[in-house]
């Protein structure tokens, strides 16, 4: 696959993001790219997904609860956040492989992989295709097989299935700013309280970064290849996975979750209340207490 970097020359990871807290931010190279991610805490090493348009944010409120325990490694996926978005494919295959040479740049030989949405998907994929790389899987929101089917969000499905042209998708989005990412985030999260002035900025800078929306753009392209190399062998996942699912998830329905439970061997399922697709970060306190029970449940090494 030829990959073409964007102005490698100009591009640039900060040093921190303010979250929650101000946090260090490191950087890795990635067969050629830089990766952003977040890594503090010592223990057995936890992995945090985000799904597609994502960054690290998704993850600020489990940062310091996982990390009393846990190593916690929260990367932007490359052609997100803050990490490279360079010109390619962004297939499957691709991002596998892009996951699985991070792992070995921070020596990580094994890990748990919490996966959100799209993230979930990644997950999955890494427990398939590199079953010795996974110690056990958390799956929130996602990522189901038949997934336009299943998808009850008539404004993310007809984005998938009709969105504009690419250059009309960048236009429309700098002349409708802030307000369509406020509508997008409203989609994702059930207490629109939660949508704060600040929130809707740190979106709004992320999107607007060179390359954002090719990224984007592409992984849509890639989802038909998702259904066909992995959706029809989830019953293959063998490790041990817990599901999450927001009891008020707009884009999946909860029923979308349980059927998941059913198709996984052995999985467990869990419905957050009050929470919509973004439930570790709308519903933090009932996220990290599952994910911690779940994580002290499973054998040592």
């Amino acid at each position: 696959m030829v990959v073409t970097p964007r102005d490698p020359a100009s591009f640039r990871i900060p040093s921190h993001v303010d979250l929650l807290h101000r946090h260090a931010v490191h950087a890795a190279t990635v067969n050629g790219h830089r990766v952003a991610y977040l890594d503090h805490g010592e223990g057995p090493p936890v992995i945090l997904i985000h799904g597609l348009g994502g960054s690290m944010w998704h993850w600020e409120h489990q940062q310091t609860a996982l990390a009393r325990s846990y190593r916690v490694i929260t990367p932007d996926m490359l052609g997100s956040g803050l990490s490279e978005k360079p010109e390619c494919q962004y297939s499957p295959t691709f991002l596998l492989d892009t996951f699985r040479t991070f792992m070995d740049t921070l020596h990580v030989q094994q890990a748990t992989l919490i996966g959100s949405s799209m993230g979930a998907g990644i997950a999955m994929g890494m427990s398939l295709e590199h079953p010795d790389r996974v110690t056990s899987l958390v799956l929130i929101g996602g990522f189901p097989a038949n997934l336009l089917d299943n998808m009850q969000s008539s404004r993310t499905r007809r984005f998938i299935t009709h969105r504009p042209p690419l250059w009309l998708s960048k236009l429309g989005s700098r002349i409708t700013g802030r307000w369509s990412i406020k509508l997008i985030l409203q989609e994702i999260i059930h207490n629109h309280a939660l949508i704060s002035s600040m929130v809707v900025e740190r979106v709004h800078r992320l999107r607007f970064q060179p390359g954002f929306f090719e990224a984007m753009y592409s992984q849509l392209d890639q989802i038909p290849e998702w259904e066909a190399t992995f959706a029809p062998h989830l019953t293959d996942v063998a490790h041990s996975t817990l599901i999450l699912w927001g009891a008020s998830d707009r884009v999946f329905s909860p029923s979308v979750g349980q059927t998941l439970q059913t198709t996984i061997p052995g999985s467990s399922f869990l419905l957050a209340p009050n929470s919509g697709h973004l439930l570790q970060w709308e519903n933090p306190d009932f996220v990290n207490a599952a994910i911690l029970q779940f994580l002290a449940s499973e054998p040592a090494g």
